[in-house]
């Protein structure tokens, strides 16, 4: 057995804070919560799952700061009044080898399902433009100061709780297209106000979300931001807009940042471009994440796509010293461990619909994912030979039955 690869030595992060290794289960999606929103053993199986196959961080998928407003039924929230103890449990189970455990924080803004109800909140009232399918997401309307200034609170005190919680630290969310990233992208931020107009203005929801949360935890507390690199949208937010905003981070407490990319006009963190850009294979994002690592302050971490040992360490020898990997986890949930045995390399791949739809084909991509995180969570093997139309159609059905549960549960609550 050898430990030669870099991939397993330590990482110091600037509040102090020592990552295991340089491996990081980057956040996916779940669904898994129970009918309170809370987290429960599904939750805790597929976590202890992923610290026994030797990786040295895991970030979780979201978790909501606003009940009233979730990326999708099954999500998990924690606010104000929520019990602690699902919570302490999930943060104990996924820290049982030792590993860190970090809570990935957002909230939607425009991304959510009509279906879902809720408040559809936005910097602006732009819905979101995925051609025919665009009705399947509610109409937002654009956010009064009083409920951009509850948001940002709303940011701390999830913040607060994951610390009481026995979290190791929180990732504020800045991509893909949610709520934050909408404030940053000039195409969903028409505002006139300080939130809204030049970079300085969209950038200003995040810096005092960052600034409020840094406040209220203590000093060796993680706090991370997940960034897009771009949207790869036409007048969307670029590269050098998300250079510009990396540069105001970093004296802001920040430990590190993690560089993605794509909305779901636009999905990017699956390989698809809007604007014409390519996108390579494997390790989407490391060109663009190499060049700012030569000049951060603070780590980087690249995430999309990776699936092999060799692109891993690649990853680190362009000057990215953190590798976050998602499907890869999903499809085998030890191939740390296995990297670290040196076991011959098995890489699992799930089949691709040929089909012209982005949204149907990141649909169909999603659920062959969530199909692999169910199964990891009921202590079964991955199954990677799966039909994308059927698991698409299961998963549907899925979500459907967890849109009437939150449905019901938010009926409750609002008593």
């Amino acid at each position: 057995m050898s430990l030669r690869s870099p991939l397993f030595s330590e990482s110091l992060l600037p509040n102090g804070t020592k990552l295991p290794n340089r491996i990081v289960k980057a956040a996916m999606e779940e669904n898994l919560s129970n009918p309170k929103l809370e987290p429960d053993k599904a939750l805790w199986n597929l976590y202890e799952t992923w610290a026994l196959g030797g990786v040295g961080t895991m970030i979780t998928g979201n978790v909501m700061v606003d009940h009233r407003a979730m990326t999708g039924p099954g999500g998990v929230v924690l606010e104000e009044g929520t019990p602690l103890e699902g919570f302490r449990q999930w943060s104990s189970k996924a820290k049982v080898a030792g590993g860190k455990i970090i809570m990935q924080i957002n909230h939607p803004g425009r991304q959510v399902l009509s279906k879902l109800g809720g408040e559809v909140w936005a910097p602006s009232a732009v819905p979101v433009d995925i051609g025919k399918f665009s009705k399947l997401l509610g109409k937002p309307r654009a956010m009064t100061e009083s409920e951009i200034d509850e948001t940002i609170q709303r940011f701390a005190k999830t913040s607060q709780l994951a610390e009481e919680s026995g979290f190791d630290g929180v990732e504020i969310h800045a991509a893909h297209g949610y709520l934050i990233s909408q404030f940053l992208s000039p195409i969903a931020n028409r505002r006139i106000d300080k939130w809204g107009g030049s970079l300085e203005n969209r950038s200003r929801f995040l810096t005092e979300v960052i600034q409020v949360v840094r406040k209220i935890v203590k000093p060796n507390f993680i706090v991370a931001v997940k960034l897009n690199s771009a949207d790869f949208q036409k007048g969307g937010f670029q590269f050098q807009d998300a250079k510009d905003v990396i540069f105001r981070l970093q004296t802001l407490g920040v430990d590190f940042i993690e560089l993605s990319g794509g909305n779901y006009e636009a999905p990017a963190m699956q390989g698809e471009s809007r604007d014409g850009s390519t996108i390579s294979r494997e390790a989407y994002f490391l060109e663009f994440a190499s060049e700012v690592s030569k000049t951060a302050t603070v780590p980087i971490l690249v995430t999309g796509g990776i699936r092999r040992k060799q692109i891993a360490e690649s990853v680190l020898e362009s000057g990215v010293p953190l590798v976050g990997m998602a499907t890869a986890l999903a499809l085998n949930p030890n191939l740390p461990n296995d990297w670290k045995e040196e076991e011959k390399e098995k890489i699992p791949v799930l089949p691709e619909p040929n089909w012209k739809s982005k949204t149907l084909k990141g649909l169909a991509n999603m659920a062959m994912v969530r199909y692999q995180l169910n199964r990891l969570s009921e202590n079964k093997k991955p199954q990677i030979k799966v039909s994308p139309i059927l698991r698409l159609l299961m998963d549907q059905i899925r979500l459907a039955r967890l849109t009437k549960r939150y449905q019901k549960w938010i009926r409750n609550h609002s008593r």
